[in-house]
């Protein structure tokens, strides 16, 4: 996506994305490492961004790293691992004032990027592992990270979910990694696995700000051109026909009900059809006007929240609402009521043009932000499909009523997952 002149340069061993803009008085800077998401290695991957933003060589210590970013005027450093459909990204995140409106005479963004260097390529090591007391303290708090989904209903809810629905995809892997895989886990083998994953992770680099593309691409490529050995093994993201929808009952100690429901909606980023998704998703359940949240919260008061949103790049749909355990029956069936009526042509164009409206005006606020303007970029990455910001809007401006329907029968109901409170006598 073009919203400002985007330049990519393939270089050895990684991509350079520069995006010149005078909009911020800030420089940004974004690291993504993309790896096919497996079982074998998600707990690994989790592990390593909170490992490798804690201490370098050259800072061996929190206090010393972040002592070393607060002297450069406050740069800020963070670091998280995600699931992009059939992908895990781990992403690193810089941003620092730009040198253009300080009277410096060394570069504040050279010395930030030798920082980021440090952190990406040289974290503290002790032996043939990371500082074993970095690597205990962060193991643990990752232990207590998936131990605490479970007492986050709404997050355990949809983690189990996803074990019924992806139960024999990759998609279906614990993004936060798996306690049985973490417990053994020794440092050196995930020293191991970082050194192999700077060989073969796909590597895409993001700066945007008051920069030139002259400029950057020798300061870059000075930190990053001698790392990474190229491209990660291409996913193929696996589009799952339903059978026959499934019904999941699970039962636990609480008083309010979560159904989470999920849909195949088999349409992805950057397919013709996917503006239409985005409309649909607005008057479904993707904003406080639509049905979802009309109908099942505020005329019928089964819900205390009631809202969907989609995954793009693996083509599911997801409902979420919280219930009194004994309207079970009653919001089941008028959430996909919901549904049918848009299958049904059940709403007005108005409807049509207020989603479309809601869409475009969240879509500029994202890119207004440096970091959310990367992040559309990245998903076009991911898609291999480019567009420019107008044509995008164009796309959705052109979504019609019979567009919205046809995306409606389309999507297949998968798999309906309600958890809810023990039954009397239950232990």
């Amino acid at each position: 996506m073009k919203t400002a002149k985007q330049y990519t340069e393939e270089q050895q061993g990684y991509r350079l994305h520069v995006l010149p803009t005078n909009k911020y008085k800030t420089v940004s800077i974004v690291v993504k490492w993309k790896a096919p998401l497996e079982k074998e290695t998600i707990t690994r991957r989790a592990l390593l961004p909170s490992i490798m933003e804690k201490a370098t060589e050259n800072f061996p210590s929190a206090r010393k790293l972040q002592g070393a970013l607060e002297d450069l005027y406050g740069t800020a450093l963070s670091a998280d691992a995600s699931k992009k459909g059939e992908n895990h990204v781990i992403t690193f995140r810089m941003e620092v004032v730009n040198d253009r409106y300080l009277k410096d005479e060394d570069s504040i963004l050279k010395k930030a990027l030798h920082i980021l260097n440090d952190v990406l390529f040289h974290p503290k090591s002790e032996g043939e592992g990371f500082s074993a007391s970095v690597f205990k303290r962060e193991k643990e708090t990752l232990a207590q990270r998936i131990r605490s989904i479970k007492d986050d209903k709404m997050s355990y809810a949809n983690t189990r979910l996803l074990d019924h629905m992806c139960e024999d995809e990759a998609y279906g892997v614990h993004g936060q990694g798996h306690l049985e895989d973490l417990e053994p886990l020794t440092n050196e083998e995930l020293y191991s696995y970082y050194k192999n994953m700077l060989q073969k992770d796909e590597l895409d680099v993001y700066i945007t700000g008051d920069v030139s593309q002259e400029e950057m691409i020798p300061l870059f490529n000075e930190y990053f051109l001698r790392h990474a050995a190229g491209p990660a093994p291409a996913t193929t993201v696996s589009d799952m026909q339903v059978e026959e929808p499934r019904e999941i009952i699970e039962r636990e100690e609480m008083s309010q009900g979560k159904l989470h429901i999920g849909f195949r909606t088999h349409t992805f980023f950057g397919e013709e059809d996917y503006y239409a998704l985005q409309v649909f998703n607005g008057i479904f359940g993707g904003f406080p006007s639509s049905k979802l949240f009309m109908n099942v919260r505020e005329k019928h008061s089964l819900a205390y929240y009631a809202a969907s949103r989609f995954e793009s790049h693996k083509g599911l749909m997801f409902v979420f609402s919280g219930i009194d355990p004994a309207d079970y029956d009653q919001a089941k069936t008028i959430i996909l009521d919901q549904k049918k009526a848009i299958e049904d042509g059940d709403f007005t164009n108005e409807d049509v043009e207020e989603a479309k409206q809601q869409i475009i005006h969240q879509l500029k606020e994202t890119m207004e932000h440096p970091y959310g303007l990367i992040e559309i970029l990245y998903h076009q990455q991911l898609s291999g499909r480019q567009i420019e910001a107008s044509e995008l809007f164009e796309r959705l401006e052109k979504v019609s009523r019979e567009d919205v329907v046809r995306i409606a029968k389309k999507i297949e109901l998968d798999t309906v997952y309600f958890l809810t409170s023990l039954e009397k006598g239950d232990a």
